[in-house]
């Protein structure tokens, strides 16, 4: 069983960036009303160019089975949510190694680095909309592992 644990920058640091609005803004911008935090995600595209979406995710039944995970080999991978509910996040060092899991807390998203084993998208309680920045361009930006036996992933007082 995996317990997934309160994402920080620092224990997500191998797997990708944490997106939020923590502190003094980076500089102010429109006249000195908007507080800027800049450059928070490191995007790395082989070729080709960054896409923005939306996107609706649903969410799965808790305690979550893992039964697969996924990488994108071309591009790094960004989710930021459009609420401020906390979502689910599991990585992996790759498909021999055991996942870790992490819950946001709401006003967090995250950018996963290329090549980053990761878990699909996974909304708590309720369907809840993104903006997604990812990779566009030739060749397949997606490759799947599937667990022979799935793992639970459980969220402490959920």
């Amino acid at each position: 069983m995996i317990v997934a644990a309160p994402l920080t920058a620092e224990a997500f640091a191998p797997y990708g960036d944490v997106i939020e609005a923590k502190g003094d803004p980076s500089f102010f911008i429109n006249a000195g009303k908007c507080g800027r935090f800049h450059d928070l995600a490191r995007t790395d595209f082989s070729e080709g160019k960054a896409g923005i979406s939306l996107a609706h995710g649903t969410p799965y039944p808790l305690p979550l089975n893992l039964a697969l995970i996924e990488r994108h080999p071309l591009g790094s991978q960004m989710f930021m949510p459009l609420n401020d509910a906390p979502f689910l996040l599991v990585v992996s060092d790759g498909p021999e190694a055991t996942p870790k899991a992490f819950i946001t807390n709401g006003a967090q998203g995250v950018n996963y680095h290329r090549g980053t084993w990761h878990g699909v998208l996974t909304p708590l309680n309720a369907p809840q909309p993104f903006l997604i920045v990812d990779y566009i361009g030739k060749g397949d930006n997606l490759e799947e592992h599937h667990f022979s036996t799935p793992f639970q992933v459980t969220i402490p007082n959920a």
